[in-house]
């Protein structure tokens, strides 16, 4: 498939794009700094602006799918949207927070007292985001949210997949590598189970 990773220089982003062209798709990487994307093959680099509708519609067009690897709080998610719907692109996948994820009903993670300071506002974006989305009555998308801890590490393909509410494992731990997400990600373009939803993804 021909697929455009907007924001594919970042530390998700880069494994996904790194993930994409493994499975021999047709990446196209869209950035501010094109010079900064890896020679690779199969992976273009494109240059446009998160905030720039109709720059980032133009670089996205043409593709099949759309990936949005950008940080909430470094981009707008009303202009991402639009952008995608100005493209016409057929569908839109999301790499969203576990700030949203519920860890009881009707109890986001991000409320918590123990929720670091540090990420509530890239949170609190990432679940504006979700709502746009949910909104939404146009696009095809999918938003993919990590675990509680999203790490480097290492690409072992097994992992637990769910749906609103954060996935822990037997010791309470909530963790996932930037390797595996990126893993199901690209499993989820190729064989879509999850359109119009949010899911998530941890050991």
């Amino acid at each position: 498939m021909k697929i455009a990773v907007i924001g594919g220089t970042g530390r998700v982003g880069s494994r996904i794009v790194e993930e994409l062209s493994r499975r021999a798709h047709d990446v196209t990487v869209i950035v501010r700094h094109p010079e900064n994307v890896p020679a690779r093959s199969g992976v273009t680099a494109v240059q446009a602006d998160v905030f720039d509708v109709d720059g980032l519609a133009e670089a996205v067009a043409g593709h099949d799918v759309a990936v949005s690897a950008v940080h909430f709080t470094a981009s707008d998610p009303a202009r991402l949207i639009a952008a995608v719907k100005q493209a016409r692109i057929g569908r839109y996948v999301v790499v969203g927070g576990a700030g949203s994820l519920e860890i009881a009903p009707g109890v986001a993670l991000m409320s918590t007292p123990e929720f670091p300071a540090a990420y509530k506002a890239e949170a609190e974006k990432g679940g504006i985001f979700l709502g746009l989305l949910r909104r939404e009555t146009e696009l095809d998308w999918t938003f993919l949210s990590p675990s509680a801890l999203f790490v480097e590490g290492e690409r072992t393909g097994k992992f637990r997949l769910g749906g609103d509410r954060l996935l822990t494992d037997a010791g309470g731990k909530s963790w996932i590598s930037f390797e595996d997400y990126a893993v199901a990600l690209a499993d989820e373009i190729e064989r879509p189970a999850h359109s119009r939803q949010r899911f998530t993804v941890g050991y």
